[in-house]
Parts: C-alpha cells; sequence; structure tokens
C-alpha cells in the first residue's frame, strides 16, 4: 500500500507543478494532465499496466460530481442570467442536434452502424466545463456580449443532457427499450433531476443560514455531502443525478449563506484535485500505440464537429436571439470536448459489447485534439474575431469575490471619552472615502445609517480602499443596468435595512458613497448584507 501512496503523492506533485508552469507554456493545463497519465500508462515510461474501466467509470463519475456542482456553484448568477436563456437552448436543443448531426455523418460518410454512429454523436456532444473554465480564468479572456457567461453556463449544463443522450442510444442498442419507456426515461431524468435538485438546494441553503456548526470547516464538509447527496438521491430513481447537482450548485453559489467565500476556496480546490484525478486516471487508461488505428477517422469526426455539426447548431440557437455574427462563431470554436466525453465513452464500453470500432480511443483522439487545437486557438479566435472587451472582466462571471474590490476593514471601539460618543453617524466627520459598513453593540451585528446614534463601548468596522475581509461582513455586487429600479436614484434614496452600499465601482475607479451620491447605469455596487 506504501507503493501506491507514494505514486499517488508523486502524480499530485507533479500536477500541481505543471499545473503552474502550463499557463507559461501557452499549454492547456488539462491537456498536460492527460499526457502525464499516458507517460504513466502501458504504453508510457512507467508502464503502470491499468485497463479496468469499471474502476475507472466509478472514480471518474465520482469526480465529474464535484466539477459539475462546482461549475453551478463559482458562476455569479446575476452575470450568467442575460445569458441564461440563450445557454440551456444550447446546452439541451444544441446538444441533440450537434448528436444527431455527427451520428448521421459516422453512418453515412464513415458508413458505420447508424446506433455507433449516434452512440458516439451522443457521447461528444457536450462540451467540457472544466477546459472552458481553465481557458477563460487562465488567459483572463475578457469577452464582449456576456459570452463568458454564456459558455460558462453552457458547458456547465450540458453534460447531463449528453448523458441522458447516451444512456437512450446504450438501451436501444441492447434492445432493452421502447417507445414508453424512452419517454418515461425522459421525464424521470429531467423531472427528477430538477425537483430533487431544486429541493436539496433549498433545504441546505435553509441549514446553512440557520444552524450554527460546531467547529469552522463543518459548513464545508456539509456541502461536500450535499453534492454528493444531490446526485445519488435522484440517481436512485433514475433521474439525472449531474442535473440536479448543477442545479444545487447555482442556487447554493448564488445564496446569501455564511462563509460562501471560504466555502468557493474549499471546492475550488477539491474540483482541481478531481480534475487532476480524472485526465490522469484516463491518460493511464488510454493505450497510445491504438491511437494510429483510430486517428484518420477520428480525425474526420472531429473535423465535421468543429467546423460543421457545432456551429450549425450554435447558429440554429442563437440566430433568432439576433446574436452578433462574430460571437456565434467564436461559441462555435469555444466548443471544447473534455473528460465527460471520455467517461460517457468508459460508460459505453462497459454497457455494450455491440460496437465494431474503438470507441474509446476514437474519442480519446478527438478530446486531445479539441483541448491541444481549439483550447490553445481561443484566445487568437476571441482577438481576431473582434470579441476582447477592454472594460469586461471575466473573473467577475464567478463566485470569487477576492479578486474583484479593493476595499479595506478597519474595526475599532468607542471609548465613552471619544468625540464621537452619542453622536449621530451623519454627522460625525469620517476620513475620506471612508464609510462605516457595521456597527456591532452588545454583541449583535448591526447595518447603520446616518441617523443611527453612537454609543460608548460600539465597534465600527470602517471600508476603505484596499483588500482584506472581515467576520461580519458579507460583500456581493450589483451591475445597475439601464432598466434597474436603482438607477438615476440617490443612495439615500433606497431602501437599506438590511444591506449598505460600501463601494461603487464606475468608470474604472472607486466611488465611496454619502448619502447624496447618484447612482448611474454600469455602476457596479459593493454591497454588504447583514443577516
Amino acid at each position: 500500500m506504501a507503493k501506491y501512496l507514494l505514486l499517488f503523492a508523486i502524480v499530485i506533485i507533479i500536477c500541481v507543478f505543471f499545473n503552474k508552469i502550463s499557463s507559461k507554456l501557452g499549454i492547456p493545463t488539462l491537456l498536460v494532465f492527460i499526457l502525464l497519465g499516458m507517460f504513466f500508462g502501458t504504453d508510457g515510461i512507467v508502464k503502470i499496466p491499468f485497463n479496468d474501466y469499471n474502476f475507472a467509470e466509478q472514480i471518474c463519475s465520482i469526480a465529474l460530481i464535484f466539477i459539475m456542482f462546482y461549475g453551478g456553484f463559482g458562476t455569479k448568477w446575476s452575470e450568467a442570467k442575460p445569458a441564461a436563456t440563450k445557454a440551456v437552448l444550447l446546452s439541451s436543443v444544441g446538444v441533440v442536434m450537434t448528436a444527431a448531426i455527427t451520428g448521421l455523418f459516422c453512418h453515412f460518410i464513415l458508413k458505420m452502424d447508424l446506433m455507433e454512429g449516434l452512440l458516439i454523436g451522443a457521447v461528444i456532444s457536450s462540451t467540457d466545463a472544466a477546459s472552458v473554465f481553465s481557458i477563460l480564468r487562465s488567459k483572463r479572456l475578457n469577452l464582449k456580449y456576456n459570452t463568458a457567461s454564456l459558455l460558462e453556463v453552457e458547458s456547465g449544463s450540458n453534460d447531463p443532457f449528453a448523458y441522458m443522450l447516451t444512456l437512450i442510444v446504450l438501451k436501444m442498442m441492447n434492445g432493452s427499450i421502447s417507445a414508453g419507456s424512452i419517454i418515461y426515461m425522459l421525464f424521470a431524468q429531467i423531472a427528477y433531476g430538477i425537483i430533487f435538485g431544486v429541493a436539496i438546494a433549498l433545504a441546505s441553503r435553509y441549514l446553512l443560514k440557520k444552524f450554527k456548526f460546531s467547529a469552522a470547516g463543518f459548513d464545508a464538509i456539509f456541502v461536500l455531502a450535499i453534492a454528493v447527496l444531490s446526485y445519488a438521491a435522484p440517481a436512485a430513481l433514475g433521474g439525472n443525478g449531474y442535473l440536479s447537482v448543477y442545479i444545487v450548485g447555482i442556487i447554493l453559489g448564488n445564496s446569501k449563506i455564511k462563509n460562501k467565500q471560504s466555502l468557493v476556496h474549499f471546492f475550488d480546490g477539491i474540483t482541481g484535485l478531481m480534475q487532476m484525478l480524472l485526465f490522469f486516471l484516463l491518460g493511464l487508461l488510454a493505450t497510445p500505440s491504438l491511437l494510429p488505428a483510430v486517428a484518420l477517422p477520428a480525425l474526420a469526426i472531429v473535423l465535421f464537429l468543429t467546423f460543421i455539426a457545432r456551429p450549425v447548431s450554435v447558429f440554429a440557437v442563437l440566430t433568432p436571439f439576433k446574436s452578433k455574427l462574430n460571437q456565434q462563431l467564436l461559441v462555435s470554436w469555444a466548443g471544447l470536448r473534455g473528460a465527460a466525453s471520455i467517461v460517457f465513452a468508459v460508460m459505453a464500453i462497459i454497457n455494450t459489447q455491440n460496437t465494431q470500432h474503438d470507441i474509446f480511443h476514437t474519442i480519446f483522439f478527438i478530446v486531445l485534439f479539441s483541448i491541444l487545437v481549439q483550447g490553445s486557438l481561443i484566445p487568437f479566435a476571441a482577438k481576431k474575431l473582434n470579441m476582447i472587451d477592454e472594460n469586461a472582466d471575466v473573473m467577475k462571471t464567478f463566485n470569487d469575490y477576492t479578486d474583484e474590490a479593493p476595499v479595506q476593514f478597519i474595526r475599532f471601539n468607542i471609548p465613552a471619552s471619544h468625540a464621537w460618543n452619542s453622536k449621530k453617524i451623519k454627522d460625525v466627520m469620517l476620513p475620506p472615502e471612508t464609510l462605516i459598513a457595521l456597527l456591532i453593540r452588545n454583541g449583535e451585528k448591526l447595518i447603520p445609517n446616518g441617523d443611527t446614534v453612537l454609543k460608548e463601548n460600539d465597534a465600527l468596522i470602517l471600508s476603505a480602499r484596499a483588500t482584506g475581509q472581515i467576520n461580519g461582513v458579507h460583500l456581493t455586487e450589483k451591475r445597475i443596468g439601464e432598466k434597474d429600479a436603482w438607477n438615476q436614484k440617490k443612495v439615500s434614496e433606497l431602501n437599506q435595512k438590511d444591506m449598505l452600499i460600501i463601494m461603487i465601482q464606475r468608470d474604472g475607479k472607486v466611488v465611496i458613497p454619502r448619502g447624496d451620491t447618484l447612482i448611474k447605469e454600469n455602476d457596479v455596487l459593493v454591497i454588504n448584507h447583514y443577516e
């Protein structure tokens, strides 16, 4: 056992090391993990024999649970909402179209059996969230027309539909399904996935708000268990566990819960580990010497998928929304295939013996090409298509506030002799560009206003420029649109019973608001919420 633990530790350390240098070399990080697995595999230098598809499928399925949960948890809904309708249609209708068109190509052009062609189409019909997120973050791709959020929601939510299509085709190939069974399977997959996802999310959100955990970190353990439950519960009844997981992630990630920022960091680490494990294991499972035999048909499929099937699906979905041509072209190119496709290919191998082609290595070749070629060229394509927005910040589409606002918090107590004692806040002369973000009185946290009278022993939390974090301060952002109810209103005119605007980001500058500060369109408000 010590040898296996030693190998596991060495692999993780190497993955972490290459994760640091891969972006500097211009190589997609996840591709490095796959190549590392191949290096350790049967045809590699280390030559570890590994061909247990059942074990690999179980481990990879568990890894996908956390990857999909964090895909939802890390997506900021306020940024994603304008693109949500288009993204959901891409992840459902677009996936079905991509699968069908690719399957027909495999049948009529490559002369594969129809069901086998449709199986390949279903397996590679979804785009990879881990790859898309990795490139958007590492390359800081600030895209126009809310395209980053569109890609995030689409790639995060389309795996459940690809999974569902794969199950249906497998059952049809095995002759164990009827038309009525297909209809019920579709209903069960979608309905149970949504119902369980919403119910588990709302229940867990309530517990996270009301229940006091006995020790720090137990809330992260609780949410980890919730992620597993949200997959297992609907899956046990024939529902789509991946859809449920993603919904739970979206709801919890965009709820006002305690210690959310620490939860983001926790699941960021867990998801990173799962991605390393998943891609390494898939690379270990592959036999590189078998790739040349599938290279020509796999290359034909990936070229057709990249230049015809994916663009046709994207244009069919986005054209009715009058999306810009350059946006549609970039979304078409950014349809990366990744780990989910290989996992579904493993699932296909386990559940059918009727295939005439090496589906696993065909899909493996497609994923390698997609990540290496498409992934590497996304930044280049974005620039050539004039899709870079210098005024945007892609990091604001993720639920991690630490990189977003230069705010510092200072705490001090008011003694009896202090000049502010017994004065109203509006009569206090605060330092320039400083605001009282929180007042703690007798252990109770209060959101102050101009008429709040300061008392002896009050603890004040002042906000000013810089970075920092303090217990009791829960920050969110709100971007003001043209039709927003707060647009063209003064801060003093807003109902701020349970929240306080502590900073405004306007035209690249930081504004510390006063009561007479006018809120304008495109302002980004940094708000402290009291719970």
